[in-house]
This record gives structure tokens, sequence and C-alpha cells, in this order.
């Protein structure tokens, strides 16, 4: 009788034959998945998503399989390697229900954002929406002659006499990467969201950094403003909607070129959604909500975050509900970046929505222009850069 000698494989060699496993599947998928050009799938920020779900104990405890004398004591539950399988090799993560349906039903990748600060009704089927614009609208409106906007444009916002107090130089920039952003209740004719777009700077989110222009230099704080027709612009490059904020880097870096003294950059836009998602009612005034966009894919995106949550409950405190909170957008539902890479001290914020009409804007710009002046002045205080 033939006896069958059983050679026992230590524990640490089966682990390092899984991990060796695992890392040839997830080559091999790369690879194949690549010639199908699917590289979004499997781009470096997914990866490094993936691996930012996993505790630090997993990755301490692969450590610890090959290094017999490192065997730290921890007393958080280790991550299963099944689920790490899961969520590298499939961008699945168990708890996480979007994860699940992300890439197959129209429109669900704007769950991806993160809501870092939540206002008052703010939840994942509240989220900010923004729709690209229906060009046969703009280039209707373009027909119109530019005598007949620059009436518009003279009649609806006469010239404001700049008050002497300010700061020596600009400290702010303000601009807008979809300039085309209207506001239905100031346009003729339009109905749905989708046709809330405009080429006149009354009518559309330039209007909203006029007034907040005002209202910071009535508080002494220098600001500029683009007033660049992105649509405009973007046709005589022969580029589409998808590139607005490589266009809107332009400006910003020519900005900050010729004015040194620039510190706050503001990106103004206007949300999709209807007007009882974005307005509220506060001491009997009727106010447009904003809310601040942070894009995650840059490296300013800590400090840009921490000034947007400390704006956000200053605005808060003094105008409870004016805020929809703080969200966060990696380039898988937007452009993850939105400048914010060229100044630590960078915001995208949106007024109101598509419903919302001048008074309740109005009323929205000098609240936040009020809660800013007072967040820059403590600042300058405590830089000694104060006039």
């Amino acid at each position: 009788m033939k006896y069958i000698k059983v050679i026992k494989v230590p524990g640490i060699l089966k682990l390092q034959s899984i991990y060796l496993g695992f890392f040839m599947i997830l080559f091999s998928i790369i690879l194949i998945t690549s010639l199908f050009d699917l590289k979004y799938k499997f781009s470096y920020s997914w990866l490094s998503r993936s691996f930012e779900d996993v505790s630090t104990e997993f990755f301490i405890d692969v450590i610890a399989s090959e290094i017999s004398l490192y065997s730290p004591n921890t007393d958080q539950a280790d991550t299963p390697l099944p689920k790490v399988l899961l969520s590298t090799v499939l961008n699945i993560w168990p708890e996480d229900i979007r994860t699940f349906l992300g890439r197959e039903l129209p429109g669900f990748l704007t769950f991806n954002t993160e809501i870092a600060v939540a206002g008052i009704g703010t939840n994942l089927t509240t989220l900010p929406m923004e729709s690209p614009p229906p060009l046969e609208i703009l280039l209707k409106e373009r027909e119109q002659s530019e005598t007949e906007i620059a009436k518009s444009n003279s009649e609806e916002n006469p010239p404001v006499n700049t008050p002497s107090l300010k700061t020596e130089k600009d400290a702010v920039f303000i601009y807008h990467s979809h300039s085309w952003e209207a506001f239905l209740p100031l346009l003729e004719g339009n109905k749905t969201a989708n046709e809330a777009v405009s080429l006149a700077e009354t009518k559309n989110v330039i209007a909203v950094g006029n007034k907040l222009k005002e209202e910071l230099a009535e508080r002494g704080i220098g600001a500029s403003q683009s007033k660049a027709n992105v649509t405009e612009e973007l046709k005589k490059k022969n580029w589409n909607y998808n590139q607005s904020y490589i266009l809107s880097r332009e400006l910003v870096q020519e900005a900050m070129a010729q004015e040194e003294s620039i510190q706050y950059l503001i990106d103004i836009h206007r949300d999709s959604q209807n007007r009882e998602l974005t307005t509220t009612k506060i001491n009997g005034k009727d106010y447009a909500r904003l809310f601040f966009i942070v894009g995650k894919e840059n490296k300013n995106y800590e400090r840009n975050l921490a000034l947007a949550k400390e704006l956000n409950q200053k605005l808060e405190e003094k105008y409870p509900g004016i805020s929809r909170g703080v969200f966060i957008k990696t380039k898988d539902d937007g452009n993850g970046v939105y400048n914010q890479d060229l100044s630590s001290q960078s915001m995208l914020l949106e007024f109101g929505g598509v419903e919302n009409n001048s008074m309740e804007l109005d009323h929205s710009i000098k609240a936040f222009a009020e809660v800013f002046s007072e967040y820059f002045w403590k600042a300058e205080e405590v830089s000694g850069s104060g006039n």
C-alpha cells in the first residue's frame, strides 16, 4: 500500500499566493479592458478611491505577514480579503448601494457627489443638478443685435458709484465658467430648466457676479470680474461644453498674472433644481439658497474644503436655511478640479436655481457678501495685511 505524503504549506505562504494571484488577476483585467477603451473604469482615480476605503489595518496585516517580528496590536476589525477584491476589481463596495448601479443607470453617477455638509433638505435625492446648454437656443439668441443687448444692459444695470473705502488692490476675482446659465423669471417665453440660458449679462449669472462685486466694494473689498461670453469663446476655439473649465482657467490665470493681489477666486453658477429646493424664507424675506462645490482632484482640496465649511457655517448662523450645504465632486461626477488648484482660497458658489428671481438673488448675494467680508477682514487682521 502506497502512502501519499502530505506536505503542509505554511499559512504565510498561502497568504502570499493569494496576494500574488490577486494582483495577477487585477493586472490581467486592466490589460484586457484597456484594449476595449475602458480606461475610465480602471483609471488611477478609481484605483486610489478603492484603496481609500480599505482600512489601514488591512495593509498592516499584509506587512506583518511578510515581517514576522512586526505584529502590531489593533483593536479595529480587519477588512476581509474578499471585500477588498470585490471593491478593487469590480469597483463595488457592499456598504454603498451607489457602487452597484453607478454606471448601469443613466445619470446615476451624479450620486457619486459627496455631501460634506448637508443643508436643510439635502440628501442623495436633492443633489445639485446641472444640464448642458441647448445650443439652438443660444445660437438663436445670438442673432439679437449687439445694440439691443447693450441697451438692455444699460437699462437694467445702471452705473454704481464705487465707495472710496476699499482695499488698495483687488483681492477677489469673480468669474463664470458657465456664463450662459440664466434664470427663467428674467427671460421671456422660456418655461423649462433646459431653456434657462442667455447671452445677455443682465439675465444670466454674470448679473449675480456684478451684484456681488458691488456689495464687496461697499464693504471695502476690491474685486475684479470676468464677463467673458464663454459660449462665444468656446465657439471661436471650436471647443465644446466640456472644455468650459479649460477656458475659464485661462481667464483666471491671466487675471492672477495681471493682479498679484488676488487671493480669492469665486466661480459663480446657478443650479437647475426647482424652486422648492432653491428658495427659502428668512425673517419674512425670500432668499435664493446657495451652496459650495469643492473639487477633490487637486492639491488645495483640504484648504478649499475648510474655507467652504467655515463660510457655510457662518452663513447658517446668521441666515438659517440659506445654504444647501457643501458638496465634494471628483472627476467621476464633474470636473473634479474646477480651477481650485490655482488658489487655496477658491470657491465654486451656486446662487439659487432656474426659477429664482432678481429680488431673491439680491437677498442672498448681500447675505454672502456680509459674511464673506467679516471673514475676509478678520483674516486680514490676523495676517497683518489689513489697510
